[in-house]
């Protein structure tokens, strides 16, 4: 794949110049963004995947749901349907798609819906009896067609866009100057030991206008694992086999290493669709540990009962107070 990547870095410039000619035209007002009555709040990134969106998605769930009604659109990646889904109680994740599946699992009275065409999604929304007061958009920064109240843009300590370059040699969607339609930015996935220093460091980098406002974040782990019936702690776990269907697995591996615990690691594609092939090689394992996007799919089959855990995360946002009074100002 990296040797692909290589050979095809003389593409690179003319992807270039089509994403950046396109954001143009927006800009310009030559093509059109069209706005709504409601907050709409956009979370996404310039890189292909990685960056933490999820989590960061739950948090804003978390902050807001006691406060108005809300609603999470995505298109739903990999989702074996089509057009626009709200998800009710047959939803699963071939219907609507493994991560909205896992908002629609985990929150109460919370509206998850599903189009790839963002208008057609939001009109939709708007249109129904009970209609929410935000709308989260997932995994829409590069969707220039619907104009964001604000934009929430994501990039990985462990790959900044800065240090990034466009598809298909380098994993950027868009020119790095995209990131100047963000109100926020956040660097995610950041280690708990990062000091002030390298933040400075990387605010410098990054090169953000006065306007913009930077954020770090972490991951936290919890401290028990879980399945459909029971909770145990993390570290009464041995021998175990990670499964990871995820952009960047990294930051898990290293905590699990950090804790000395001893597990062989299986890694597939992200969003990866399991085969019976794979559920059989997995039925033979004393103990599977998973991510929670990876186990909405995988709990389905029971045979990997009672052995298949997930472990839960959360974002921890340096500065929470600021950047949760930045969010809400964008909703009253």
């Amino acid at each position: 794949m990296k040797f692909l990547r290589i050979i095809l870095f003389p593409v690179v410039p003319f992807y270039y110049v089509v994403t950046w000619l396109r954001n143009w035209l927006y800009e310009k007002g030559i093509k059109s963004s069209k706005s709504y009555d409601v907050p709409i709040i956009c979370v996404g990134n310039l890189s292909t995947g990685g960056t933490g969106k999820t989590p960061m998605v739950e948090y804003l769930i978390r902050l807001l749901k006691d406060k108005t009604s809300i609603a999470t659109l995505s298109r739903g990646y990999k989702r074996i349907t089509e057009g626009y889904i709200l998800a009710d109680g047959a939803a699963t994740a071939d219907t609507i798609g493994d991560e909205p599946y896992q908002f629609f699992r985990k929150f109460d009275n919370l509206l998850v819906a599903v189009d790839g065409n963002r208008q057609n999604g939001i009109e939709q929304l708007l249109s129904l009896e009970q209609k929410p007061d935000v709308i989260l958009l997932d995994d829409a920064y590069q969707h220039r067609k619907v104009k964001a109240d604000l934009n929430v843009l994501l990039t990985s300590y462990y790959n900044l866009y800065s240090r990034d370059i466009v598809l298909p040699t380098g994993n950027l969607r868009e020119p790095r100057s995209g990131a100047k339609r963000a109100n926020i930015v956040i660097v995610t996935k950041c280690p708990k030991t990062i000091s002030e220093t390298e933040k400075a460091k990387i605010t410098t980098e990054l090169k953000l206008r006065p306007n913009q406002n930077l954020f770090f974040s972490s991951i936290d782990y919890a401290k028990k694992v879980v399945t459909k019936t029971k909770e145990v702690e993390l570290e009464s776990l041995s021998n175990f086999t990670l499964v990871t269907g995820i952009a960047n697995a990294k930051p898990l591996v290293d905590f699990l290493k950090s804790k000395g615990l001893k597990f062989e690691h299986l890694e597939y594609p992200d969003h990866y669709s399991f085969r019976q092939n794979d559920i059989e090689l997995l039925s033979k394992k004393k103990c599977i540990l998973t991510t929670e996007k990876d186990y909405v799919r995988l709990s389905d089959y029971d045979i990997l009962e009672p052995n298949l855990y997930y472990l839960p995360i959360t974002v921890t946002i340096d500065k929470k107070d600021d950047f949760d009074n930045t969010v809400l100002q964008f909703i009253d």
